[in-house]
């Protein structure tokens, strides 16, 4: 069984420089990586099952994205957003000190992956979008924004755990263990209470969100996709709001023509808790 080790990198924002730290699984001098970026609120130890079932064939590295978890918050909250994000994946990228890497993202991190991918001279070999891809339907974003960024205080774990299952029914996950495993990882104590751990600034990137911004940010990641030329496997949770089926079809058919796996009895987004959906990632990155 691989032992994880910690580490972090400096990046630079235009307010100054922020620490990025990271989770780090199987050989170190592996090179052959898998790079795991989490959802908008969550942390990279969603991947922990993942990553020790991959660390036989993979260095799988899993950070907590600018503002949540263990990394820094940034000094100017409006600059959360995916050019940040993508500038601090690029200097772990280059940490890593490896040519390439394969990219496994969820919602939010789907949308690095993708915005990386889709460079010149991208590092970029084998992409999963988990959940996600240039359209985004509005209501979900909508109903997302209702909730990201309002300090809630719980008087216990377990009213915590409560709280995120009620948000995201859509995970799938199946036992209370999950559930609160899921829910620790992203709590804090803050003396008698417990809060989110991540920067309530990073709200700020979905307010105003309406049909128009959506439909320019729509047509920005259709470029970017379009642009994309290694192999892309889609995720879809069969009963996803975020993405619908119908883009998730479009997008076998153009740019990179993804395959494309509907994951049942899942919404937004498969977690990998599963072994099951363990498997649909060690098939498409490692063929077995």
């Amino acid at each position: 069984m691989s032992t994880p080790r910690q580490g972090e990198v400096r990046c630079l924002s235009r307010a100054g420089f922020h620490t990025v730290r990271y989770t780090d699984w199987g050989a170190a001098d592996n090179p052959r990586v898998l790079l795991c970026l989490h959802g908008l609120t969550r942390v990279g130890s969603d991947f922990s099952r993942l990553a020790q079932a991959m660390s036989d064939r993979y260095r799988v590295v899993c950070p907590d994205v600018v503002g949540r978890g263990r990394s820094d918050w940034l000094a100017d909250p409006t600059l959360y957003g995916l050019p940040q994000y993508c500038f601090d994946a690029a200097s772990l990228i280059a940490r890593l000190d490896v040519p390439q890497v394969d990219l496994l993202g969820t919602s939010m991190g789907g949308l690095i992956g993708l915005s990386l991918a889709g460079q010149p001279n991208t590092p970029i070999g084998r992409l999963i979008l988990n959940d996600v891809g240039p359209r985004m339907e509005l209501a979900a974003l909508l109903r997302i924004a209702q909730y990201v960024g309002r300090p809630m205080p719980f008087a216990s774990l377990e009213q915590a755990v409560q709280y995120v299952q009620s948000i995201s029914t859509g995970f799938g996950l199946r036992t209370p263990e999950h559930w609160r495993e899921l829910t620790e990882s992203v709590m804090r104590q803050d003396g008698a209470d417990w809060t989110f751990r991540y920067d309530p600034g990073i709200a700020l990137a979905l307010q105003g969100t309406s049909a128009e911004t959506n439909a320019l940010a729509e047509a920005k990641l259709w470029e970017l996709y379009e642009a994309i030329r290694g192999p892309v496997l889609v995720l879809r949770g069969a009963e996803s709001d975020l993405l619908s089926g119908a883009t998730a079809a479009e997008m076998t058919q153009r740019g990179p023509r993804a395959e494309l796996v509907e994951i049942p009895s899942v919404g937004h987004a498969p977690m990998f808790f599963e072994p099951e959906q363990i498997a649909l990632v060690r098939r498409f990155l490692l063929g077995a």
